[in-house]
């Protein structure tokens, strides 16, 4: 009813006082008012327009009150709210007004659903810098305060990502206060409240003065991390990693140590997977003398721990824990304290372990060194190449440059490229499938040489492999490695191989060829395609399979766009011409296609083609191209008369039999056809005549 009556006084004041300027917020309101969501939207997300054309005075004075009391919406719309808040400090006159904003966000800080709260949290955090530090305090520090002894949870999960922005800039007494209802908070009844302090904790661990975190911050830790809950436990977990960063060894030893080796060994998988998460980062922050003593056994633990994901964690980590290390020791803990507890998940039950493991196990070889690497990693690279997960083995063909740098392209080509041919050459043509995937990013991590020498034969082969799913994917592999390689190694070393398939006894590999030309003419450019593969194109149309021939014309309309206008019209016109007559439908169907696709590539490239004959099929004289211009022509009025006809209806053309000249300058188009070809005449007539009637 508030609402309702609102929207009167401002549309009346609009009306009845003629002040134009009410209109605005007049609008406003009746669209937040509508029933349709997407109105009420869009009005939220110009409330920036609105606001400039209300003024500052004004939108502090009726614009803001008003939002304040609009909370009671769709989620949509009060997110959209929230996000334009974070940016109106300049709508309402700068930082001095900067606290104005403060009501509607503390409302939106309160709703029920998560994403707006978030959000609204954000813009409160963007808007307390702008804040003066007395304002800070006479505004933004209350509304805290107020959020964190709100009746609901929501107010005070809200109210713990504002401690760690208003603290600095208050003064002591303040800040005393806003230590205690940060703790109250780490101590509240709702689950949900205890996990919002606890994700912040060491957000606000870093603001605070050393004393204090000591004092007060470290023994909320150590509550958090032995909650009842696993949800705040685990982050607790993250909050340790900010804690320590700011301790002494010594500190760490006694205050801080002892809450992580519990939770590494905690009950809760969920928590053990936290450690394994942030092992890294906690490693940084500990230094290496407590690495060495309570987190190398604390990562063996998550090695071999029950939970495949606690694993698949821990697992990921490996290469950034080693790096770490100290240098003098690395090596000898990672080859007897580490390498043991990777050999056992090379063959994990868990596909998810060994892929986290195959992503960072490469990276080890450049930690141990080369004779470390032939003699206990090259035998587990091995086992993954040979992993029936896909992932396993992208990881390791991906990651094959590291090991490359380590023990050398000859070394590589003796241990694990043999592996490589054996999987490409599998029985099972989905194995053979996954490496021919992986052959572009090969070929890239071997250089071009190496390649050719070892790999080239193999993609080769797979172009006449009997399963067409292997020969699709080897098309389409030949592109990659030209684009990877250039056209010029494309033009010496692939292109010659791909054309001699063209006689092959086998139809299949013959149409092989044709799918090679179209895969790789517009890698390898138009000459390449004009002066190799056109020719061996154009012979293969008097082929004696029907499917070889319409796979031709498939092929001159798939690299008619690459050829110059020469080769269309003196090559590839005569021969679509030709398979327009043949006798298998399939290949005149295709044959009128590509006649369409050519004769639009004439039109752009405005080419004037000699002679208007007709030619003895009468099907195919849908599809003759324009004549030449005579100078001093007036070719609009030409085609303005010729084109009269297709006004007709379609009834009328088809007894007809439509047919378009002009006396005076000679026949400038001609569509000839029986009456079971005159939809398809009527369809090429607009296709090739109509575009070129624009004046």
């Amino acid at each position: 009813m508030a609402g309702a009556a609102g929207t009167g006084t401002c549309a009346g004041a609009a009306g009845g006082d003629g002040d134009d300027s009410l209109y605005p917020i007049a609008v406003l309101i009746d669209e937040l008012r509508n029933e349709d969501v997407q109105l009420r939207l869009n009005s939220i997300k110009k409330l920036s327009t609105i606001a400039l054309a209300l003024g500052v005075e004004r939108t502090r004075s009726e614009l803001l009150p008003f939002l304040t009391d609009t909370i009671y919406d769709e989620d949509e719309v009060l997110l959209a709210l929230a996000e334009q808040l974070g940016n109106f400090t300049g709508l309402v006159g700068g930082p001095d007004f900067a606290h104005c904003l403060l009501p509607p966000l503390e409302n939106l800080a309160t709703v029920e659903e998560t994403v707006v709260r978030d959000r609204a949290v954000e813009s409160l955090r963007q808007i307390s810098q702008e804040h003066t530090p007395v304002a800070l305090e006479a505004y933004f520090v209350p509304l805290v305060k107020r959020l964190a002894s709100g009746d609901w949870f929501t107010s005070r999960t809200s109210a713990c990502g504002l401690f760690s922005v208003c603290y600095p800039r208050a003064s002591n007494a303040v800040k005393a206060d806003i230590r205690q209802h940060f703790r109250s908070l780490c101590s509240d009844d709702t689950p949900m409240v205890r996990r919002a302090a606890a994700s912040k904790l060491g957000e606000f661990a870093k603001v605070l003065e050393l004393d204090s975190v000591k004092s007060e911050i470290v023994p909320l830790f150590t509550n958090l991390a032995s909650d009842e809950q696993d949800s705040v436990r685990l982050l607790a977990v993250e909050a340790c990693v900010s804690i320590a960063q700011l301790l002494s060894q010594d500190d760490l030893e006694t205050l801080v140590m002892p809450a992580v080796r519990q939770a590494a060994e905690d009950k809760s998988w969920r928590v053990r997977y936290m450690v394994a998460d942030k092992f890294s980062e906690l490693q940084k922050a500990v230094g290496p003398k407590i690495t060495l003593n309570d987190l190398v056994p604390a990562f063996q633990n998550l090695l071999k721990d029950c939970e495949a994901e606690v694993r698949a964690a821990a697992a990921h980590k490996v290469k950034e824990l080693c790096e770490n290390l100290p240098i003098d020791d690395r090596e000898t803990i990672i080859m007897n304290q580490i390498l043991p507890y990777i050999k056992e998940l090379v063959s994990d039950t868990s596909q998810h372990v060994k892929s986290a493991l195959a992503s960072v196990i490469m990276g080890l070889s450049t930690i141990v060194g080369k004779e470390n690497t032939i003699e206990h990693l090259l035998p587990l690279f091995l086992a993954q190449l040979k992993d029936e997960c896909p992932e396993v083995r992208l990881s390791i063909i991906s990651n094959l440059d590291c090991v490359n740098e380590v023990i050398g392209i000859h070394q590589l080509s003796q241990s694990l490229l043999p592996a490589i041919v054996e999987l490409a050459e599998d029985a099972k043509w989905r194995v053979r499938l996954a490496i021919i995937e992986y052959m572009p990013l090969l070929a890239g991590q071997l250089g071009v040489e190496f390649f050719d020498e070892k790999l080239n034969s193999l993609c080769m082969a797979w172009l006449v492999d009997h399963v067409y799913a292997i020969r699709e994917a080897a098309t389409n592999n030949l592109m990659k490695l030209v684009q990877k390689f250039g056209t010029e190694w494309a033009q010496n070393t692939i292109v010659p191989k791909v054309l001699i398939m063209a006689n092959d006894p086998n139809y299949l590999h013959r149409m092989t060829t044709l799918f090679c030309i179209n895969a790789l003419s517009e890698a390898c450019g138009q000459e390449i395609t004009t002066k190799q593969m056109l020719p061996i194109v154009l012979k293969m149309a008097g082929d004696q399979v029907a499917n070889v021939r319409f796979n031709v014309a498939k092929s001159l309309q798939k690299i008619g766009p690459i050829l110059d206008t020469s080769a269309l019209q003196g090559e590839v016109k005569p021969v679509l011409q030709k398979l327009g007559q043949d006798e298998d439908m399939d290949v005149k169907y295709f044959a009128q296609e590509a006649i369409s696709v050519v004769a639009q590539r004439l039109r752009k490239l405005d080419f004037p083609v000699k002679g208007s004959e007709e030619p003895s099929v009468p099907w195919v004289d849908k599809n003759h191209f324009p004549r030449p211009r005579v100078p001093g022509e007036d070719t609009g009025k030409v085609r303005r008369q010729g084109l009269r006809p297709l006004a007709r209806s379609w009834s009328a053309v088809v007894r007809s039999q439509l047919t378009a000249t002009s006396t005076s300058r000679g026949p400038a188009y001609q569509l000839h056809g029986n009456t079971r070809d005159t939809l398809a005449q009527l369809e090429i007539a607009e296709l090739v005549h109509f575009s070129q009637s624009r004046d």
